[in-house]
């Protein structure tokens, strides 16, 4: 018996100090998806705690490597396990490897709930390991338990950090915490507490005495100094026991779009320049009830058309696929604007609206030519299986943070709904600061954009009647074209609805539609937004054909509901005149706006030019002696190497890669020179307002600053423009520009060589009207270097 119950006291300290670190996979599963993630924490807890105890009786040198050894295979088996959970069948090596690299920001960027997979299981798997391995030593080995509380502590506050306000506060693990750690402190410790030292053997009576009174008034003032620091600081922590922690998320950042992807409107009239260009496959199963008529058809019937993309008008037709959300507009271009987390395969609930129908739309999809980051689904998505994603659920969009690749198959579940068109006419819209994003209208309104609207909603006072009479007017008065340049900016959008017919006004891509209804719904104080996506062939290919956008309204109650104000085929539209009249004092726009190049291909926004410093005087070399002369070295040599880099730079930008990268290289070329010039241009403009400025850059230069002593520099621009050739014209380049965002691929080797020569022979046509002085630095200066491409 007394054995029995020195073994019961001996297994106190190593069960509360198990019971710590398994509390802390409690708490950190609380975020998570799911028990798997806890019971692995407290699996690696009890592993690390049992190693450490069988191994007591060997060299404490030896302990750590078999604790390793044991956390290696521990892992592994959870990786594993975890791999299998979140349907991932990547070999157990590649999976380990990517979780490794990726573990802390995907497990600080990841949706709530956490889905327990390889890269969000291994740091606090791991963690919890450690902690066990130290607590176990130092409390069991060293016998200081209280110190060896210290690890598994410090792993429970990392664990309520990490979940910051993302969850309840977690009071009753943290009393079973401390009431286990009281616990393992007051239990004596069997027989390493039998046999350690008394500290009075062996004294005399008297100085036992003193011995003990001296231990005994330690203990009093240790009692007395905890008792005031909770006195103390039990106050203040009570009081911040309803505080709202901190989100360490706020610290990283989450995955991000590309370029391409922030406003993959403008992509509408590239892919409408190539319709059999092949973007997906897809293979689509639809369960569950069948779809209610389209929200776009009128409640009596006689209304606008219902969408047979969107289910509506045709409940056969399979829903569309949506790519991207676009709720940002500031009068230049709509951008998505969506903060996108890492989610698992099951992605958060969305609430469905009252007397919605739902059906359940299971695709297989396979990516073809489609390039970005952009994920195509079926809204609303909530499984995603082949592919790790990053999900907005205010949006309800996905992205595959690693970039789209030709072949990539994956499976999403989406929850299709469609709202009851019955409680559309009575529908009202939100207002204030929660739907500010999508009602706010950009300043610089084109007047004539703001009459149509008031003409619009003059007669219709209720929401969905004004979204109806946006929608019909523009499907009435419109051509939909596959040549229209692309452009949604207010002048591109004045001109898409007021210019003349025969000077190409009136007639664009679905582009300008969607733009045009969600502008003027906007107008009218309708909360909208503008969806990319494609139109679903339910099985088979998607090509670039099946390209389009649509506009989206939101409607209290229901939620966002689409709209086509596309025109049918088989109407001629009637003339704007008929319907609209501008006052005669301003007549409607006569010459078709620029198109909007894409952001790949065009100009990088520039800032306030850093200009060249000017020469500081030269100190006495008799006053500094040798050390003017190692600074003058270590300029001379600093201006070497940036004159090298520049060069080098420049050749790659004008002579490697393909065509279309040497023209895009020829262009940040010219940008670069106007910004050395002092004369930088903003990348909201278009091509040709940039060439414009740049003859205009060009010619105030010379007129300022004549160079009389640049014939090295002119006999340059005469070499690169070719013999008997004109001065080179940076009109030319952005001709070759417009054509390499609309109609990508079809630069040839010949116009790139062009692009290059007419590229540096402006450039060295510019640095020629500068100052000599200013031509010394042009090639050394370090901008072109650090300014963003």
């Amino acid at each position: 018996m007394v054995r029995l119950l020195g073994a019961l006291r001996a297994a106190v300290a190593p069960l509360a100090l198990a019971t710590l670190v398994a509390l802390s996979g409690v708490v950190l599963g609380r975020v998570y998806a799911g028990g798997l993630l806890t019971w692995l924490v407290v699996g690696a807890g009890v592993g690390a705690v049992l190693v450490s105890v069988a191994a007591r009786r060997l060299p404490s040198w030896l302990v750590a490597p078999l604790s390793v050894a044991a956390l290696a295979g521990w892992t592994a088996w959870s990786l594993r396990v975890s791999a299998d959970s979140a349907g991932l069948t990547a070999p157990l090596v590649e999976v380990a490897a990517d979780a490794a690299r990726n573990g802390i920001p995907r497990l600080l960027t990841a949706m709530i709930p956490v889905e327990p997979a390889p890269d969000t299981v291994l740091v606090p798997l791991v963690a919890a390991w450690l902690a066990g391995l130290a607590g176990a030593e130092v409390g069991l080995r060293a016998g200081r338990l209280l110190l060896g509380y210290l690890p598994p502590a410090l792993l429970y506050a990392g664990a309520l950090y990490v979940i910051g306000p993302n969850a309840d506060p977690a009071i009753w693990p943290t009393v079973a915490f401390a009431a286990v750690a009281a616990v393992g402190l007051a239990v004596p410790g069997g027989r390493a507490a039998r046999s350690g030292p008394d500290p009075t053997a062996g004294l005399a009576p008297g100085v036992r005495a003193a011995v003990r009174v001296r231990l005994a008034a330690t203990t009093a003032a240790g009692v007395a100094v905890v008792v005031g620091l909770a006195a103390l600081l039990g106050p203040a922590v009570a009081g911040r026991v309803e505080g709202r922690p901190v989100d360490p998320r706020r610290y990283v950042e989450p995955p991000q779009v590309e370029s391409l992807d922030e406003n993959p409107l403008i992509r509408i009239s590239g892919w409408a320049l190539n319709p059999q260009q092949k973007l997906l496959e897809v293979s689509t199963r639809r369960d569950g009830a069948a779809p209610a008529p389209g929200p776009s058809a009128g409640p009596d019937g006689n209304g606008p058309k219902g969408d047979p993309a969107a289910g509506g008008g045709d409940p056969g037709r399979s829903p569309r696929i949506r790519l991207a959300v676009l709720s940002d507009y500031d009068g230049v271009t709509w951008r998505v604007g969506a903060t996108y987390r890492n989610a698992g395969r099951i992605l958060p609930e969305t609430p469905t609206a009252p007397g919605a129908t739902v059906e359940t739309v299971r695709q297989e999809i396979t990516v073809a030519d489609l390039t970005g980051r952009l994920l195509p689904a079926v809204a609303t998505p909530w499984e995603v299986s082949g592919a790790r994603v990053a999900y907005d659920p205010r949006t309800g969009t996905l992205i595959r943070p690693e970039g789209l690749t030709p072949g990539l198959r994956y499976t999403v579940t989406s929850a299709a709904e469609r709202p009851d068109s019955n409680l559309l006419a009575a529908a009202d819209v939100p207002a204030g600061d929660a739907v500010a994003r999508v009602l706010r209208v950009a300043d610089g309104v084109p007047d004539p954009l703001r009459r149509l609207a008031a003409q619009l909603a003059e007669d219709n006072g209720a929401p969905y009647a004004r979204a109806a009479a946006i929608e019909q007017f523009l499907a009435e008065h419109y051509r939909v074209v596959a040549d229209a340049p692309s452009g949604h900016a207010y002048p591109n959008l004045e001109f898409f609805l007021f210019g003349p017919r025969n000077g190409g006004g009136q007639r664009g891509t679905s582009e300008q539609f969607a733009a045009a209804f969600a502008v003027l719904g906007r107008l009218t104080g309708l909360p909208t937004r503008v969806v990319v996506g494609f139109t679903s062939p339910g099985d088979g290919p998607v090509r670039a054909a099946d390209a389009y956008a649509w506009p989206e309204v939101l409607f209290s109650g229901i939620g966002w509901v689409p709209f086509d104000p596309l025109p049918r085929p088989d109407e001629e539209p009637r003339p704007v005149e008929e319907d609209f009249r501008p006052p005669q004092e301003e007549p409607p726009p006569s010459q078709a706006p620029e198109p909007t190049p894409e952001p790949t291909q065009s100009a990088p926004p520039v800032a306030a030019p850093a200009r060249p410093a000017e020469p500081a005087g030269v100190a006495t070399p008799v006053l500094v002696g040798g050390g003017v002369a190692g600074l003058l070295l270590l300029a001379g040599a600093a201006l070497v190497a940036l004159a090298w880099l520049r060069r080098s730079r420049s050749r790659a930008r004008l002579f490697a890669g393909d065509p279309g990268s040497r023209v895009s290289g020829a262009w940040r070329e010219v940008t670069d020179a106007l910004r050395l010039a002092g004369r930088p241009v903003g990348g909201d403009l278009a091509a040709t307002e940039v060439a414009a400025r740049a003859r205009a850059a060009l010619a105030e230069a010379r007129a300022e600053a004549p160079p009389p002593g640049n014939r090295r520099d002119l006999l340059a621009v005469a070499h690169l423009a070719g013999p008997g050739a004109p001065e080179p014209d940076v009109a030319e380049l952005a001709a070759l520009l417009n054509q390499l965002a609309f109609a990508p691929g079809t630069t040839t080797v010949e116009q790139a060589e062009r692009a290059a020569a007419v590229a540096a022979g402006y450039t060295a046509a510019l640095r020629a009207a500068r100052p000599w002085w200013r031509r010394l630095l042009w090639s050394a200066h370090p901008g072109p270097l650090r300014w963003p491409r």
